[in-house]
C-alpha cells in the first residue's frame, strides 16, 4: 500500500509529545543479550525509484504458466472493481469492528457477506469466516459435537474422498480434544462414498458425517442419501462444499429430507487470487437451531433509538469476549478483507453471472477430458457425474509428465500418488471459465507429445 514514511521532525514532535528523549530509550526493557547489535546480510536501503525498478525485473522473472491445477485453489477472473475498492484503505486496513459506531460499513460488508452465503448454500445462518476451509471443517466437527444432543460420541465419519489437506488440518486442530475420525473409503468404479457402505455402521454412535460436494476427486456424491442416512441414525452433517458449484448444483440446504445442518469450505473461488498459496478465507453455515454453537463473529442488522437502521456484532462466543471455559471457539481473525473481496465479487456478478462461472468451469473441463482422453493410454478412472476437476489416468507416472509439462509452460494438474496410491499414475485436471479452446488444444497436444 502506498505511504509516506515520518520525517525525522515528525519523529522528534511525535518523542516530545510522550516525553521520550529517543525511539531506542521505548526499548530499553528488552536486555541487551537479547538484542541483535546489527544485520550485516541486509543490503543496503533504496530509494522509491530503486525499489520500484528491482521488484518490476522480479515480477518479470516470474514464467507466466497456462495453468490446469486445481486440488483446492482455483483460477478464476476477478473484475477488477473487486480489488479496486477492496484495496481502498477503509477496507484494505480495517481491523476487526469492535466500535459499532465507527465501523458500519464494514458491518454491512460482513452482514451483506452472511447474507450472500446463506442464500448460497440454502442455510440459514452465516459466521463472518475463518482462516481457510480446512479450519473451517475443523470448527464445524467441533461445533458438530456440541450441538448433537442426541449423541455422546466423538467419533466422527469422514470420506476418504474429502480433500487431504482438510482431513490433515482437521486431524490436526481436533484430536487434542478427544475427536476421532472415522475414515470411509470410496467407490473404485465411481470415486464416490456409497450409501451402501455406510450400513456397517449402523446401529454405532456417530456425531457427524462428512459429505463433500463435489469431493476431491471432483466426482458428485449421492448427497441426498448420504445425509437422509445420517439423519435417521442421529448423526449430524456436515457438508464441504466449493461456492463455485453451488450455483449449479443443489445447496446443502436442500439435500435429503431435511437438509445438511452446516456447511463449509474455502471462499477463495469467491474474488481471492491464487497468490501463492493465501491468504484465502473459510466459511461456516448452518441451521438456525444451531446458531448458538456457531464458532467466530455473527453481524445483525437493527435499528438504533431513531428507527435508523444499523449494524452490530451480534453473536461473540470467543475467548476474547467471555469466559474461555464458556467459549466455542479461539478462533481470532475474520479474515475480513477476503470477506469484503468475496462480498464485492458475488455482488458484481449475481446469481446469473456466478452460473456462468459454473457452467464455463463444467463446459471447459468436459472438453479438456474428452480431448485428452484420445491420448493412448490415458483414460478417466471414474465413471461418475463431476464438476470442475477429474482424475486421469496415465501411462507413466503423474510426477514425471508434470515436470515436462512444466518444461513447456503448463501446470498439468495434481499427482494423486502421495495421498492416493492405490490409483497408480494417476493425475487430478482442473479447467476453469479463464481457460478458451486454444489453451485446451495446446495442453492436449503437448501431453499427447509427453506421454
Amino acid at each position: 500500500m502506498p505511504f509516506i514514511p515520518h520525517t525525522p521532525d515528525d519523529v522528534r514532535a511525535m518523542l516530545a509529545a510522550i516525553g521520550t528523549p529517543s525511539i531506542e530509550t521505548l526499548f530499553d526493557e528488552i536486555p541487551p543479550a537479547l538484542r541483535i547489535a546489527d544485520l550485516p546480510a541486509l543490503p543496503e536501503a533504496l530509494n522509491e525509484r530503486q525499489i520500484a525498478r528491482l521488484m518490476t525485473e522480479r515480477a518479470a522473472a516470474d514464467p507466466h504458466w497456462l495453468g490446469f491445477l486445481g486440488a483446492g485453489a482455483y483460477e478464476h477472473h476477478i473484475p477488477a472493481a473487486v480489488w479496486e475498492i477492496a484495496g481502498r484503505g477503509e477496507f484494505y486496513s480495517a481491523y476487526t469492528p469492535y466500535q459499532p459506531e465507527a465501523s458500519q460499513g464494514t458491518l454491512q460488508v460482513l452482514y451483506e457477506y452472511q447474507s450472500m452465503m446463506a442464500g448460497l448454500t440454502g442455510l440459514a445462518v452465516s459466521n463472518a469466516s475463518l482462516y481457510d476451509g480446512g479450519s473451517a471443517l475443523a470448527e464445524a466437527l467441533l461445533m458438530a459435537v456440541r450441538a448433537n444432543r442426541k449423541s455422546k460420541s466423538k467419533r466422527i465419519l469422514i470420506p476418504r474422498t474429502l480433500h487431504p489437506g482438510y482431513r490433515r488440518v482437521a486431524h490436526a486442530i481436533i484430536h487434542n480434544q478427544g475427536l476421532e475420525l472415522v475414515e470411509l473409503p470410496y467407490d473404485p468404479t465411481g470415486g464416490h462414498t456409497p450409501v451402501e457402505g455406510l450400513a456397517a455402521y449402523a446401529g454405532q454412535d456417530f456425531a457427524a458425517l462428512v459429505i463433500a460436494q463435489p469431493n476431491f476427486f471432483g466426482v458428485l456424491e449421492e448427497v441426498d442419501a448420504l445425509t437422509d442416512w445420517a439423519h435417521q441414525h442421529n448423526v449430524l452433517v456436515v457438508a464441504v462444499v466449493n461456492p463455485t458449484a453451488l450455483a449449479i448444483l443443489k445447496p446443502p440446504g436442500e439435500w435429503g429430507a431435511t437438509g445438511a445442518d452446516m456447511a463449509c469450505g474455502d471462499g477463495q473461488p469467491l474474488g481471492s487470487p491464487l497468490s501463492s498459496g493465501g491468504p484465502y478465507f473459510g466459511f461456516l453455515c448452518c441451521r438456525q437451531e444451531l446458531v448458538r454453537q456457531m464458532p467466530g463473529r455473527l453481524v445483525g442488522r437493527t435499528v438504533d433509538l431513531d428507527s435508523k437502521p444499523g449494524f452490530t456484532l451480534t453473536l461473540q462466543a470467543r475467548e476474547q469476549h467471555i469466559r474461555r471455559s464458556k467459549a466455542t471457539s479461539n478462533i481470532c481473525t475474520n479474515q475480513g478483507l477476503m470477506v469484503t473481496a468475496a462480498t464485492l465479487y458475488l455482488a458484481l456478478l449475481g446469481p446469473q453471472g456466478l452460473e456462468q462461472v459454473a457452467t464455463a468451469c463444467h463446459a471447459n473441463t468436459r472438453s479438456l477430458v474428452e480431448q485428452l482422453s484420445r491420448i493412448p493410454g490415458v483414460h478417466r478412472v471414474f465413471n461418475r457425474p463431476a464438476f470442475h476437476e477429474t482424475v486421469l489416468q496415465l501411462p507413466r507416472p503423474a510426477g514425471e509428465v508434470l515436470g515436462r509439462l512444466l518444461a513447456q509452460g503448463i501446470l498439468g494438474g495434481f499427482d494423486l500418488r502421495d495421498d492416493y496410491p492405490e490409483l497408480g499414475h494417476a493425475l487430478l485436471v482442473c479447467a476453469t471459465e479463464t481457460k478458451d479452446e486454444a489453451d485446451l488444444q495446446r495442453y492436449a497436444e503437448t501431453l499427447a507429445t509427453v506421454v
